[in-house]
């Protein structure tokens, strides 16, 4: 196979070295002749660009790092179409994380209050963008990083867009319990089900080989020998996951202990105001001529092993090994969880390959999760038609519909909070 060209829309993201080295280091797997890095802020762009030449170098890599300020030029013939986007930056998450606070209601990006004035922000324009690559790129696929992904996803694929969305909980869960394990991470193959940022790890199977169908059940054993690990990981009591013998995503504290993590984000400070602070320092090291590696603090803005996943997603969408695999993805239900609607986007192990993407059948998820998972499905449905549509009501619905908000006055408050602090990023309030 020919080698392909990439695009990154918000490639002037300090993440982007990250994409950069999985791409560098898994280049057999990904053959890559040009990455376009696109992004309206022109002097980061450039600053991004020289580094992922660099390290590219390093690596011995021999693709061509372009850049463009406007979408449909960087776009054209591009094989795959990434989107990495924070609409309003860090200080609009900062806000996110702030303002919900006051009401008592969990401060994050991409859950409760917070999430929702993220999506509306987000959603007009990736889909903006969207349409911009679908009249240049019509048979490009866009893969969806950015959050909140469901939410995202759901938008793009609603407007008939070839869009897949990509998270990296289930990796992280993959990489660590196969450490823990002591075994290759592609011996390990999840029972993940859920939506994005709102997932059950089910069970784990140990392959007889990569890519096999053969395995055995190690969940048990990993709640036996390694659960005080987990647990501590996740900031979540160990006798839960033992009872109920599952190992919940770190997203799910917000709902399971929602009180305590709000009292806890009362005196921390918000997440943004630290990533800020990372992104700054990474912004002077990116400058250094001399860097051609990823430096370690990018570690610590977090999104651990995206480019793993990244490079395996868009590898198998665009047939470059001829290999049908199975991965974590965000995708169309299709009555795959047949308590939710067909075109809810869900967060299922699927199979992807040069044709497209197949979510695989599921057993049925239980009543505790299965209760959330409708509830959230729900208030997606209207935080979208808010997104699309716009209005207070529309917005306050959404917010009432939320399990962690669900009650009048609650719902009025946040309303006016969210609209107060995000008029400059929507056009109709």
């Amino acid at each position: 196979m020919s080698a392909l060209k990439l695009a990154i829309v918000g490639g002037g993201s300090t993440y982007t070295p990250e994409l950069i080295d999985g791409f560098a280091r898994l280049r057999d797997t990904l053959p890559i002749g040009e990455l376009v890095l696109i992004d309206p802020a022109a002097d980061r762009l450039e600053l991004i660009a020289a580094l992922a030449r660099r390290i590219f170098a390093k690596q011995g890599h021999g693709a061509t790092v372009t850049t463009a300020t406007d979408v449909t030029a960087g776009v054209r013939d591009a094989d795959a179409v990434l989107l990495q986007l924070r609409v309003g930056g860090q200080a609009a998450r900062d806000k996110d994380e702030t303002w919900p606070l006051e009401c008592g209601c969990v401060g994050q990006e991409t859950t409760g209050a917070g999430g929702l004035a993220k999506a509306l922000r987000t959603v007009p324009v990736v889909l903006d963008i969207a349409e911009q690559v679908r009249r240049a790129n019509p048979d490009a696929w866009i893969v969806d990083f950015t959050n909140p992904v469901g939410i995202v996803t759901r938008a793009l694929q609603t407007a008939g867009h070839k869009a897949v969305g990509l998270c990296n909980v289930a990796i992280g869960f993959q990489r660590k319990f196969a450490a823990h394990l002591g075994v290759d991470p592609e011996l390990v193959r999840l029972d993940h089900v859920g939506l994005n940022h709102l997932t059950w790890e089910r069970g784990v199977t140990l392959l007889d080989s990569p890519g096999s169908t053969g395995g055995r059940e190690v969940l048990p054993q990993l709640l036996a020998e390694h659960g005080e690990a987990i647990a501590a990981d996740l900031h979540l009591p160990l006798p839960v996951f033992r009872r109920l013998g599952v190992v919940p995503s770190y997203y799910l504290r917000y709902f399971y202990q929602h009180d305590l993590v709000v009292e806890e984000l009362k005196v921390k400070g918000s997440r943004a105001a630290e990533v800020a602070a990372i992104e700054q320092q990474l912004l002077e090291m990116y400058a250094d001529p001399a860097l051609d590696t990823k430096p370690e603090l990018l570690g610590k803005r977090g999104g651990a092993f995206y480019s793993e996943a990244a490079v395996q997603l868009i590898a198998s969408l665009l047939g470059t090994d001829g290999r049908t695999t199975v991965q974590v993805v965000n995708t169309r239900n299709d009555g795959v969880l047949p308590f939710l609607p067909d075109d809810a986007v869900i967060e299922v192990p699927a199979e992807v390959d040069a044709t497209g993407v197949r979510p695989l059948p599921q057993r049925p998820v239980e009543p505790l999760y299965a209760g959330l998972i409708a509830n959230v499905t729900a208030y997606e449905h209207l935080a979208l038609d808010a997104a699309l549509h716009g209005g207070r009501d529309r917005v306050f619905d959404a917010l009432l519909a939320h399990p962690l908000i669900g009650q009048i006055e609650l719902a009025d408050q946040l309303t006016d909070r969210l609209l107060a602090h995000n008029r400059a990023h929507l056009s109709w309030a």
